[in-house]
């Protein structure tokens, strides 16, 4: 039942969100489901996301909004265009087999004007929809891009660790923090890895390979827009503007300021000297 699969899906829902999630048993159908939103926002006044048993093998996913969200929304509305950019490139990279829909609108047009927005998909298993297996691939494949895309549009920051800081600390200014945001934003990392894989691009580690499947947090995003080019403000692109890289590349790459060294320069230096 997925009553027993709280922990998991809390588990899944933050590492992939960066928000802290709350989750209840919904008993509310025929068969029981789980609600699942975020934490500091009760299930009347933000996005709630709900997993339910569908048919022997699936589950089917819903999102909507509680029915007092509407200040959220109205934070929602306020979005930048980049958040925007990434809160679609998210719920796009959701798989079609998922028949994900959107009511009354384009998935590669949606916006989220009122309470009324609503999202729902069916995804299909070759095990039952209460195993581990099941339960963790709906997660990470439809209910993560989903509730991603919520938190990037309200406007979830993610904490900076300054002490692992790689990009030069330069005094009164602020755009180096919005680099350094972008790269370790969690959505980011996740629509790289979505798009690219979990390979380095310069040097080709794969982390789960070599380390098992508990290391697969180790590949980090490199965000290719030069620091020093900030200034000059255009579209971003999650699909041309992140790669994946292992931490010792991504380094690598900001030895070099104020613009970093490109993927191909690591590549050559690998090379050179037989990495």
């Amino acid at each position: 039942m997925l009553a027993s699969k709280q922990e998991l899906i809390v588990r899944e829902l933050e590492e992939g969100t960066g928000a802290v999630i709350a989750v209840a048993i919904d008993n509310g159908g025929l068969r029981s489901g789980m609600k699942i939103w975020f934490d500091d926002l009760d299930q009347q006044h933000g996005p709630v996301a709900e997993i339910r048993p569908h048919g022997l093998k699936a589950h089917r996913v819903n999102l909507a909004f509680g029915n007092f969200s509407g200040a959220v929304i109205r934070q929602i509305r306020q979005a930048s265009a980049e958040d925007r950019q990434l809160a679609m490139a998210l719920v796009a990279s959701i798989d079609q087999a998922a028949g994900l829909s959107i009511a009354t609108q384009a998935l590669d047009d949606w916006t989220v004007n009122d309470g009324s927005f609503r999202m729902a998909a069916t995804i299909r298993h070759d095990v039952r929809p209460d195993s581990d297996e099941a339960v963790s691939h709906t997660c990470r494949e439809v209910i993560v891009p989903m509730m991603a895309a919520m938190a990037e549009l309200i406007g979830y920051d993610v904490v900076e660790d300054e002490t692992i800081c790689d990009e030069p600390a330069i005094e009164g200014a602020i755009k180096p923090s919005l680099v350094n945001r972008r790269e370790r934003n969690p959505r980011n990392r996740l629509l790289c890895i979505r798009l690219h894989g979990e390979t380095c691009a310069a040097c080709g580690l794969e982390p789960r390979r070599r380390y098992g499947d508990n290391a697969g947090g180790i590949i980090e995003v490199h965000h290719l827009e030069p620091l020093a080019s900030i200034a000059n403000p255009r579209p971003y692109d999650p699909a041309t503007d992140l790669l994946p890289l292992c931490p010792s590349c991504h380094r690598a790459a900001h030895t070099r300021r104020p613009v970093p060294w490109e993927v191909e320069d690591i590549r050559r230096m690998l090379e050179e000297h037989g990495g």
